[in-house]
């Protein structure tokens, strides 16, 4: 299907220009979200007549979305999750958990402008790309850690999936003797 876009939409085209793409694209997307129109001449003309405003538009909304950027780009957040010894987390964090976290902050991003591949599932430093608009991106800094101090401790350079960097215990240093008494005879007292 042809279409008539009435805002820049990415990886596809400007606004304005006419682009084929596939009909469920355009009757469950672009049609009712209002980001373009069927190309047909009727439609031309009528994109023709509101270019101006849409244009005035477009810009307002690129203006409002770059004073967000400018406050929220380069931000580091903490993200406070249960995770095992190898640093892999019992959970994750999706693009629902992201925005949860901006709007703690009292930024009010939509879930689809989150744009997160796959789910975070270990600890770490983690960069996410926000799509504030068409034209604006931006990238915060989650920083998953198991506790508060284990995020400080990660922005410093440290590792966190080791034995000794969660116990403070060198797993080299440590025999068998450690963990088991030598002593015992392998019946309990009570039994006996």
């Amino acid at each position: 299907m042809d279409v008539i876009l009435l805002e820049r939409i990415s990886k596809l085209g400007q606004m304005g220009e006419t682009v084929k793409v596939r009909d469920g694209f355009a009757r469950n997307y672009l049609l009712p979200l209002g980001k373009a129109l069927r190309a047909n001449e009727a439609n031309r003309r009528r994109f023709e007549a509101e270019r101006a405003t849409l244009e005035a538009r477009n810009l307002e909304r690129k203006s409002e979305a770059q004073k967000v950027a400018d406050v929220l780009d380069g931000k580091s957040f903490i993200v406070v999750r249960s995770a095992g010894e190898t640093g892999q987390m019992y959970g994750s964090v999706a693009a629902r958990d992201v925005v949860e976290i901006l709007a703690a902050e009292g930024f009010n991003i939509g879930r689809n402008q989150v744009h997160l591949n796959t789910p975070i599932k270990a600890i770490g430093l983690h960069k996410v790309a926000i799509q504030l608009h068409a034209e604006v991106e931006i990238h915060v800094e989650l920083n998953v850690a198991r506790s508060a101090e284990e995020a400080e401790r990660q922005l410093k350079g440290e590792t966190l999936t080791s034995v000794d960097a969660i116990y403070g215990v060198d797993e080299d240093a440590l025999r068998p003797e450690d963990f088991f008494d030598p002593e015992a005879d392998g019946v309990d007292e009570d039994e006996a």
